[in-house]
């Protein structure tokens, strides 16, 4: 299975976000599976700890990448120059302007479209047209709950994370007949640091771990466009969007992120 896992994706995957968090469980999960990394982020001391525990763990080669994805032109400037060959790309990368739209600078908008838009979409155009060329790849690009319905207090991320699935499904059906396979994760609250910091209370219903939800994200490659992460999240999109009235969703989630400021 690894080495089909290899074959299908390798011989290397970029990580889009891939310093800590999530994406490092992204890029965990990949080196596990044998693939060599490109980890991209902004901050490059973490970005190296990350580097350095994975190769040591794991004998991969892992390139970094230290870039801003709200600049697209800048990274993708840095992906081009790279000297490998990369069958996968996972885009974790993403900002949240949490609170209420009318509190919220243009620039914050600006930022949050940027990282969770333009540069997912624009990378992953980029990127395809070697997978396609070589009849075989993957993509996997983060949504969210939060982009089910609309959601108050994070409307502009609840929006982009709805960009992000509705690009999926049409990729997925679109890149199939080349050999790439798309994904689009659906994922509800994450166990991040910087979650478990913010959060005051108990965590979300549904909460799990990042490496939990990258396991599920990339065992979901080939199987269909999206994959929704944990028992409790799939339950919880069924009745959001399946079950309740588009008002009653947003009420729903108005409840959920009222205390969000």
């Amino acid at each position: 299975m690894l080495g089909q896992f290899c074959d299908r994706y390798g011989p290397y995957g970029l990580v889009a976000g891939g310093s800590d968090g999530l994406g490092a469980a992204f890029a965990e999960a990949l080196a596990k599976r044998g693939l060599n990394l490109v980890l991209i982020a902004r901050q490059a001391e973490r970005l190296e700890s990350t580097a350095t525990r994975i190769r040591e763990a794991y004998s991969v080669d892992v390139v970094t990448v230290t870039a801003d994805l709200a600049d697209f032109e800048a990274a993708g400037k840095a992906v081009d120059a790279l000297d490998v060959q990369i069958g996968l790309l996972v885009y974790n990368a993403a900002y949240c302007p949490i609170g209420l739209f009318e509190t919220k600078t243009e620039d914050e908008l600006a930022l949050a479209t940027a990282v969770n838009v333009r540069t997912p979409l624009l990378l992953a155009r980029r990127l395809s047209e070697s997978m396609i060329a070589r009849g075989r790849g993957g993509i996997v690009l983060m949504s969210s709950l939060a982009g089910a319905q609309g959601s108050p207090r994070l409307a502009t991320y609840a929006a982009t994370k709805s960009f992000n699935a509705v690009l999926a499904e049409g990729l997925w059906k679109e890149l199939k007949p080349h050999g790439v396979d798309v994904v689009a994760c659906v994922a509800g609250a994450i166990m991040t640091p910087g979650y478990a910091q913010a959060e005051t209370a108990k965590p979300a219903p549904g909460t799990l771990g990042p490496e939990t939800v990258a396991e599920q994200a990339l065992d979901g490659l080939g199987k269909g466009p999206i994959i929704i992460p944990g028992a409790v999240n799939k339950l919880g999109r069924f009745v959001l969007t399946r079950l309740l009235s588009r008002r009653a969703a947003i009420a729903m989630m108005s409840g959920n992120t009222g205390g969000l400021v």
